[in-house]
């Protein structure tokens, strides 16, 4: 059973498309990334999703809705950009949050401290925001974005502006809170997207170019490829391995040859023959899988 169902979605500026009609849906504590580039569409979406923005065509639509029922009752947001009264401490703020949403003052108390040991910020609840580090402050914003207890979480861009220490807090946090709620969040980091999400969307100039399971994309998507270096002579061993029997595609990137190949066993064994038979100076030889943000450039050209 679906917990929201988005169907012919859009939304346009003076006339121009931001977002053409998508359609989706997704089940209950699953985390989904909204993936794609700047101005591809993934605000307007998660704006829409939230209310803050009325679409011009499209229905959204949770499980067991009542007709014309307030959707934010569902739904909990953190913007990219969130805004907080720094002169408050963590607690206070959290209690502010819980009585606008029409929570009564004990449980708002009780919520505020709750989440606060949940997100992390426990010793810190006493402390004014405005001496939060960034990571702090981003999981103040997503206590406050559940304080009400939604079933869906929209995160917009939830860590593109953190330190690696503050995007793994975060990142972290969204792991943990996946088994109580569903959560959509946007970003343009893939390598992000790579390890905590569940299921993908992928953007692309206001239009949904492929969605589905990790698993799924990469079963579609995904090839092995061989990765070389050499001491010298970079680009005269790339058109030597190019021309080999079982190579598809070669090319250099930082000055290591990647190698794609629908037989990676041959051609792993034709490289190796050939450096071994001409003596050629390896330095490094790998094979990996294509990459989360090679798969989206591939869905992108299809």
């Amino acid at each position: 059973m679906s917990l929201l169902t988005v169907e012919n979605l859009s939304k346009n500026y003076d006339g121009k498309p931001a977002v053409k009609p998508v359609s989706f849906q997704f089940e209950a504590q699953k985390c989904i990334a909204l993936i794609g580039p700047n101005g591809a569409g993934k605000t307007t979406i998660l704006r829409s999703l939230s209310g803050l923005l009325k679409p011009s065509t499209g229905s959204i639509t949770f499980h067991n809705m009542k007709p014309k029922e307030d959707i934010r009752h569902y739904i909990g947001y953190l913007p990219q950009y969130p805004s907080f009264h720094t002169w408050m401490t963590g607690k206070e703020f959290l209690v502010y949050v819980a009585k606008l949403a029409f929570i009564k003052p004990s449980e708002a108390e009780e919520r505020a401290d709750s989440l606060l040991a949940r997100v992390g910020l426990e010793d810190a609840k006493n402390q004014r925001i405005g001496k939060y580090s960034g990571g702090m402050k981003q999981r103040l914003g997503i206590a406050q974005a559940i304080i009400h207890k939604p079933k869906l979480l929209l995160l917009d861009e939830p860590v593109s502006s953190l330190d690696p220490i503050g995007r793994r807090e975060v990142l972290t946090l969204m792991e943990e809170l996946k088994t109580d709620m569903t959560i959509l969040f946007s970003t343009h980091i893939l390598s992000d997207a790579d390890k905590v999400s569940d299921e993908l969307l992928l953007l692309h100039q206001g239009q949904i170019v492929e969605e589905g399971s990790m698993d799924f994309l990469r079963s579609k998507y995904q090839t092995s490829k061989i990765e070389l270096t050499f001491s010298n002579g970079t680009k005269t061993y790339k058109s030597k391995i190019e021309s080999l029997k079982f190579v598809q595609e070669c090319y250099i990137e930082k000055e290591i040859i990647h190698v794609v190949s629908s037989d990676i066993a041959s051609a792993r064994s034709e490289i190796l023959a050939a450096v071994s038979k001409d003596n050629w100076p390896l330095s490094t030889f790998s094979i990996s899988r294509t990459t989360l943000e090679e798969m989206f450039m591939k869905a992108v050209s299809s």
